[in-house]
Parts: C-alpha cells; sequence; structure tokens
C-alpha cells in the first residue's frame, strides 16, 4: 500500500516548518528499475524529524514527505529550471546521486510522461499543504515564517569544494524574507561560536524558499541545511549520533525561537 505523500501536524504559532527531503519510500515499480546504491537512499536528509521534533512544543506546524527525492524533488520548480544555472545539480526527478552514480539499472530512467506523473501525484500535494497552511497562518498572524529545513553531507565534491560550514543558511540573497530575521539567526549562532556557518553561500533556498517567501505580503522564508556530521553518521546506515545532536539541539532551538519571535514581533 502506497503512503500518504506527507505527515502534517498542524499548530498554533506563526511559523511552519518543511522538511522536503526526509522521506525514504520509493513505491515498488520504481524501486524494481533501481540501482542497489539507490535503495539506500543514501541523499536523505537523514532524522530531521527528530531533530525538529522540539518544534512542535513551539507550536510550529511541520510538513515532512514520506517520499525519497528520488521519486521526485520537492524543492525543485515543476518545470525543472536549474536553480544554479551555470553549476552542477539535480532535477526533479533525479536521474544520478550526488556522488554521480545512476540510480536506474539499463535504461529505466523516467521519461516525460512517468516525471509529470510523479509531479501530480507526490509534488503536487506537497506544495498545495504549504500552500494551504500558509495562506492560513496568514490570514490570523501578519507575519509567519517559513523554515525550509535540510541537510547534507559535509563534503559532496560535486557541489562545493572542501568541507562544508556546519550551517548554511539561505535567504534568495535576501529576496526571501526581511533581513531583520536573517541577521537575528545568525547572531544567535555567532554568539554560540561553536558552528561554522554562512549566509546565501553555495546554498541559497530552494524552490520552496524562493517561490514561497514573500516578505512584501508577510511570508518571510528562510532554509537551513546544515552539515549532516554535526548530527548524525554520514555513512551507511546513517545512524543517528544522538551525542552530537545533543550539542546542536539547543542552538537548533534558538535559532527556531528568533524565528518565532521575530514573527511575533
Amino acid at each position: 500500500m502506497n503512503q500518504a505523500p506527507f505527515n502534517f501536524h498542524q499548530g498554533h504559532a506563526p511559523l511552519l516548518i518543511s522538511i522536503p527531503h526526509v522521506g525514504t519510500c520509493i513505491p515498488r515499480d520504481i524501486a524494481s528499475r533501481m540501482t542497489a546504491e539507490a535503495l539506500q537512499t543514501p541523499d536523505t536528509d537523514w532524522h530531521l524529524d527528530r531533530l525538529y521534533a522540539f518544534a512542535k512544543d513551539l507550536g510550529a506546524s511541520i510538513l515532512s514527505a514520506n517520499y525519497s527525492r528520488y521519486v521526485v524533488d520537492l524543492n525543485r520548480p515543476p518545470d525543472n529550471a536549474s536553480l544554479y544555472p551555470g553549476q552542477n545539480t539535480t532535477g526533479l526527478c533525479p536521474i544520478d546521486t550526488f556522488d554521480c552514480q545512476p540510480l536506474y539499472r539499463d535504461d529505466y530512467a523516467p521519461d516525460a510522461s512517468e516525471i509529470a506523473q510523479r509531479r501530480t501525484q507526490y509534488w503536487q500535494p506537497y506544495h498545495d499543504q504549504l500552500a494551504f497552511e500558509l495562506k492560513r497562518l496568514r490570514a490570523e498572524f501578519i507575519n509567519v515564517v517559513l523554515w525550509d529545513a535540510h541537510s547534507i553531507r559535509s563534503v559532496v565534491p560535486r557541489f562545493f569544494e572542501g568541507t562544508l560550514p556546519a550551517l548554511n543558511f539561505g535567504t534568495a540573497d535576501g529576496a526571501s524574507c526581511d533581513g531583520a530575521l536573517s541577521e537575528s539567526i545568525l547572531k544567535c549562532v555567532a554568539e554560540d561560536a561553536r558552528y561554522p556557518h554562512v549566509l546565501n553561500g553555495r546554498f541559497k533556498g530552494g524552490y520552496i524558499t524562493r517561490h514561497y517567501g514573500e516578505p512584501e505580503n508577510g511570508v518571510h522564508a528562510i532554509q537551513l541545511e546544515m552539515a549532516q556530521n554535526t548530527y548524525m553518521n554520514e555513512t551507511f546506515p546513517f545512524e543517528y549520533n544522538a551525542g552530537a545532536a545533543t550539542q546542536i539541539e539547543p542552538l537548533l532551538v534558538q535559532c527556531v525561537q528568533r524565528a518565532l519571535a521575530f514573527a511575533r514581533s
């Protein structure tokens, strides 16, 4: 039996946390055509639902994907336009891993018709729910923060040289949120002083941040791409590292609290 495209918890505060790449489900008909490595879903944003569980107590709404980004990437535009023109990236329905290994055996990659079907079946419901919840919150609050939660291995040569900073914030070069929001959060991280961080570096925010962030209309979107070595083991079977997670979670809580305080100010 196929799972629902997403899990959703409705909160009461002006904060929506989106976790679009935490899903690992792959429908049987797709999985039957994939490589053994693909079925390990190595490029998942592992355990972020666990790491952000505290947000329920803050009153946040939380939207998380059930299906793998290998089925469809919820943080890519529906027309598959590149978010980083001229740079290496993966598409709406990826055909290879972050390490450039093929996802499909032989000639089994999805064609245009299958991509359209996946977009309708898996991509659209997530975005419908995201848009609906933002509209609901905006009807009640003057300002709402959309926090798009991501993580990635600390070293991925395909996308960047060297080791990624621990915390990578993206605001589409300032277009997706008021500068006071990102300034407050970066000040919090700087005061902690334990984790290297950057704003609008290699990761400026994906489709969700860029599309839904409308500060002029009261929706302030910010993406956080965390290096996975800050809270988990980066090699298979990709286990949660409770010791490391315990270290970074208080800072993450403070950052999200700053976002919530901004929305309520």
